[in-house]
């Protein structure tokens, strides 16, 4: 949810900086270099409750057909496969944090420190990754998932 609540205020300040730039011809300096930070760190806290929810896209076009023992399986290769994609990406983002640190990378227009924008991907791809291995820890256990049960109606 925290991912949410940040592409929701990236959204609210790329509104107000296009109001006050037609309105005023004062754009907020520097809007697309937070918003490109912001919803890459908005989209990398959502994929560990888009892989627990079950949210990827699914192609079943050859597997339709197939047992659901099989089709228990081959989900549970591909939660492997997505784990090693998430781990790969999160590691990668430490080492571009690292590089980026070292090199002192910074935003052309407000100066940011990109260090901060790579570190922020990290534990949001390696929750994703633990997320994707425990599922298919329980596939190639149990054949299936929990049902995943959320109500946020108050």
């Amino acid at each position: 949810m925290t991912g949410v609540a940040f592409a929701l205020l990236i959204a609210a300040m790329t509104a107000w900086s296009v109001i006050g730039r037609a309105l005023f011809q004062a754009p907020v300096q520097g809007d697309v270099e937070m918003v490109q930070m912001g919803i890459a760190l908005s989209l990398s806290l959502c994929l560990p409750w888009c892989q627990w929810r079950g949210g990827n896209i699914l192609v079943d076009f050859f597997t339709q057909h197939t047992s659901d023992k099989t089709n228990s399986k081959l989900d549970a290769v591909g939660c492997v496969m997505l784990a090693l994609m998430y781990a790969v990406l999160s590691w990668r983002s430490a080492v571009g944090a690292a590089d980026a640190y070292l090199s002192f990378e910074a935003s052309m227009i407000l100066g940011l420190p990109m260090w901060w924008a790579y570190a922020c991907l990290s534990p949001g791809l390696a929750l994703a990754a633990l997320v994707a291995i425990v599922q298919a820890w329980q596939l190639a256990l149990n054949g299936s998932l929990p049902v995943v049960h959320t109500d946020f109606s108050a």
